[in-house]
């Protein structure tokens, strides 16, 4: 049976907004990430998807603690990771790794790949300079590079081959669970399939654990066990990749899913009707965040919260529809 790695419960963040020159007054708050819980177990990939602004981005700064929760608590392998001491806080940075967007803005231009990918060893183990070496040319072919371009610098790469310099450096500390933010979006269509297929056989032979963050749904597909669905700020729908196609139910969803285009031309293809913009994380609606938008909205979408409520096996959604 696999172990839960990691846990978010009742997870909150708030960014307070200031005004004044000298003496800042707090006069709100941006209610970034609301009262999120979920897990991932051992070796799945679990994928958050939402338009922008929805607290996906957010979550994965806090899993990966260069943001801290408001309220509510997040779990390592059982442990709290508030209570972490120095030595564990050292142990889960090794353990929990990222590998960002962008691959031409987080590789470092004045610093050859071999510097780029051996920095979190050198900072971190004690190795001799062969060993780190040895260890560069290990993760470069394992990322589908030839250990000669250790020495070139990335402007020397395509856009794909840098986000496997990206990966390499991510693995360079043997981590157990990958963060992954949109790590093909900035990449050209015929280069995503690759990467994603990368990563699909680096989680196989190395025993990952991922947490996925995207917005397009034919890469959470591809890629995800599970899927959770983001909206304002509040996880509204999270389900097992096939029953997200298959049977979403939230209405939001259902939207997102409806938007995007058929593969087959001749299907017929008719976008949801999603009303109006996003609301302000400023000043969220009360009850269903999503009610001012809604296509099924009820009076009482504006007067209370919904709970979860489970549709099957691991599939649960928030929604007054299913109450």
């Amino acid at each position: 049976m696999k172990q839960s790695l990691l846990e978010l419960r009742h997870v909150t963040r708030h960014f307070p907004i200031k005004e004044g020159l000298f003496l800042k007054k707090a006069v709100g708050q941006v209610k970034a990430v609301e009262d999120v819980s979920f897990e991932i177990q051992e070796g799945e990939t679990l994928g958050l998807a939402g338009e922008s602004g929805c607290g996906k981005s957010t979550t994965a700064k806090m899993v990966l603690l260069t943001d801290e929760p408001t309220s509510g608590e997040m779990l390592f392998e059982g442990q709290v990771t508030a209570a972490f001491s120095k030595t564990d806080l050292r142990k889960y940075r090794k353990s929990v790794q990222a590998v960002l967007q962008d691959p031409f803005s987080s590789l470092s231009p004045r610093m050859k790949v071999w510097e780029i990918i051996a920095e979190p060893l050198l900072v971190n183990e004690k190795l001799s300079r062969r060993e780190v070496r040895a260890r560069v040319d290990e993760l470069l072919h394992l990322v589908g590079l030839r250990p000669g371009s250790a020495d070139l610098y990335p402007h020397e790469f395509s856009g794909g081959q840098r986000q496997r310099i990206a990966i390499a450096r991510a693995l360079s500390m043997n981590p157990k669970l990958l963060v992954l933010d949109e790590p093909v979006s900035a990449l050209d269509v015929s280069i995503r399939a690759q990467i994603m297929n990368l990563l699909r056989d680096l989680q196989k032979e190395l025993g990952l654990t991922y947490l996925l963050i995207a917005h397009d749904l034919a890469t959470l597909r591809h890629m995800c066990d599970r899927i959770g669905i983001m909206y304002l700020g509040e996880l509204v729908e999270l389900a097992s990749g096939e029953d997200m196609y298959t049977q979403p139910s939230h209405p939001y969803t259902q939207a997102l899913l409806k938007a995007v285009l058929p593969t087959d031309p001749d299907e017929h293809w008719q976008a949801a009707p999603m009303a109006g913009e996003i609301p302000s994380p400023l000043n969220p609606p009360t009850g269903c965040r999503f009610h001012t938008r809604c296509p099924h909205a009820m009076p009482v979408c504006s007067e209370k919260k919904p709970t979860y409520s489970r549709r099957a096996a691991g599939h649960i959604v928030s929604c007054h529809l299913y109450e």
